[in-house]
């Protein structure tokens, strides 16, 4: 006799996950602002109380957003800073870091599209824009050298800078984003040379 098999349960990433993907579409429909916790929750079909055990706040489900597109950005910075400083390095940190931005596309949108709730939200947390310079300052260290002249350090912030406009502006008016992504990827990549 066979015994029917236990659905195994979602790990509690998958939720959060669940809420982050939400959350970011009834931002997009409603704006942060009108947006309630009440409401995230009824489209996910759980309580109040279920949410909450993940997200105490809108904001809190913001800064995770921000949090795990960070991470990203310094696994990749960890993982440049094992390896040559040559050309297959700068290509391949140039096309991590393209693939980091469109992933994180949505979130871009959210922040363009609520920069006024994004600000009061950052108010005196002067700390997150600092680490995210920093996190920049190292990937055009990496990309440009340690020792690099000015000119190299600015094509190497001009290449990262694109390749995050690109991401916010172009995005939703192209039918083919992998199309985008490259095209974004071969200009970063001539910028920095």
């Amino acid at each position: 006799m066979q015994h029917p098999q236990h659905p195994v349960a979602a790990p509690r990433t998958d939720t959060r996950m669940r809420v982050q993907k939400v959350a970011l579409e009834l931002f997009a429909e409603q704006g942060y602002e009108k947006t309630s916790l009440r409401e995230i929750a009824e489209r996910l079909g759980v309580t109040k109380a279920a949410l909450y055990y993940h997200f105490k706040s809108k904001e809190d489900i913001v800064h995770s957003l921000t949090d795990d597109h960070n991470a990203r950005i310094d696994e990749l910075i960890e993982w440049a800073k094992g390896q040559p400083a040559d050309e297959r390095t700068r290509s391949e940190i140039l096309d991590r870091y393209v693939r980091i931005v469109f992933d994180g596309a949505e979130v871009f949108r959210f922040m363009e599209q609520n920069r006024a709730a994004m600000q009061a939200m950052e108010q005196g947390k002067g700390d997150r824009l600092a680490r995210f310079r920093d996190r920049l300052d190292a990937l055009v260290g990496l990309l440009a050298g340690p020792d690099a002249p000015l000119r190299e350090r600015v094509r190497a912030t001009a290449a990262l800078i694109s390749a995050s406009a690109t991401c916010m502006i172009g995005w939703d008016s192209h039918e083919d984003p992998a199309e985008l992504r490259a095209i974004a990827l071969e200009i970063a990549a001539e910028l920095v040379g």
